[in-house]
C-alpha cells in the first residue's frame, strides 16, 4: 500500500513545497475557486497538511503515520485511516477536499461514495488532481523508478473522474485548471474547464435530494 512509501517520504515531500513556491501557489488558487467561503470542511488524504492548513481545513483524514504528524503539528485534527472508510457520521461536512490522492488509491469509487456519504446535502467535493493528458503526469510517466511515489501512481483522465462522481450522485460538477506551464515562473491564474493544464480541479455537488447510500 502506497501509505508505505508516503511514510518514508514525508520530510521530503514537505521540502519539495518549500523548493516549488510557484507551483504549489498556482495549485492553491485553483482550489480556491472551489473552495466555499465558510462551513466545515475535511481533506481526505490530507499528507503534511500543507493545502488543509492554507485553505483553512481543520480536520483531516491520513495512513501514513509521519504524514498525519506533521499535519497535525500544523494544527490539523487528523484521523490515521483510509479514504475508503472514513470513521465520521453521515451529512456532516460542508466540504471535503481530496488532492492528488486519485491516483494512488486502491479503491477511488469506494473512496467517492465515503465522501458523498458524509457531506451534507449541497455539500461539495473539491479533487485537484493531476490530469493523465497532461505535461506532468506524462512527465513522472517517464521518469517513475521503483523509489518514486509515482511508481504506485495511477493517473485518471477528468472525463473518467467526472463519469466516476455521476455515477456516486454528484451533481453541478466544473472544472478549473492551472499549470499550463509545467514549470511556470510566475503563479498561474486559474482558467475554467481542462485539457490545458496539468493540475485540473473537479467540483461536485451532493444535491438536496439524493439516492439512498
Amino acid at each position: 500500500m502506497t501509505e508505505y512509501l508516503f511514510n518514508s517520504i514525508a520530510a521530503a515531500y514537505d521540502m519539495w513545497f518549500e523548493e516549488h513556491p510557484i507551483i504549489y501557489q498556482s495549485e492553491l488558487r485553483a482550489l480556491e475557486t472551489f473552495i466555499p467561503p465558510e462551513g466545515s470542511g475535511l481533506d481526505i488524504g490530507t499528507g503534511t497538511g500543507r493545502f488543509a492548513e492554507h485553505l483553512g481545513i481543520k480536520t483531516g483524514i491520513e495512513p501514513a503515520p509521519n504524514m498525519a504528524e506533521r499535519a497535525r503539528n500544523k494544527g490539523i485534527a487528523v484521523k490515521q485511516v483510509r479514504a475508503e472508510k472514513l470513521p465520521f457520521a453521515d451529512e456532516l461536512f460542508d466540504f471535503a477536499l481530496m488532492v492528488t490522492i486519485d491516483c494512488f488509491l486502491d479503491n477511488l469509487d469506494a473512496a467517492y461514495w465515503e465522501a458523498y456519504r458524509v457531506l451534507k446535502p449541497n455539500g461539495r467535493l473539491i479533487s485537484g488532481m493531476l490530469d493523465k493528458n497532461g505535461a506532468l503526469a506524462r512527465q513522472y510517466r517517464q521518469e517513475k523508478s521503483d523509489e518514486s511515489v509515482y511508481s504506485k501512481a495511477c493517473f485518471h483522465t477528468p472525463e473518467e473522474t467526472k463519469a466516476k462522481l455521476q455515477k456516486v450522485g454528484f451533481k453541478d460538477i466544473e472544472f478549473c485548471q492551472t499549470l499550463v506551464n509545467p514549470n511556470p515562473v510566475t503563479v498561474e491564474k486559474p482558467q475554467p474547464g481542462y485539457g490545458k493544464g496539468s493540475f485540473v480541479v473537479i467540483k461536485g455537488v451532493r444535491p438536496n435530494s439524493s439516492h439512498s447510500l
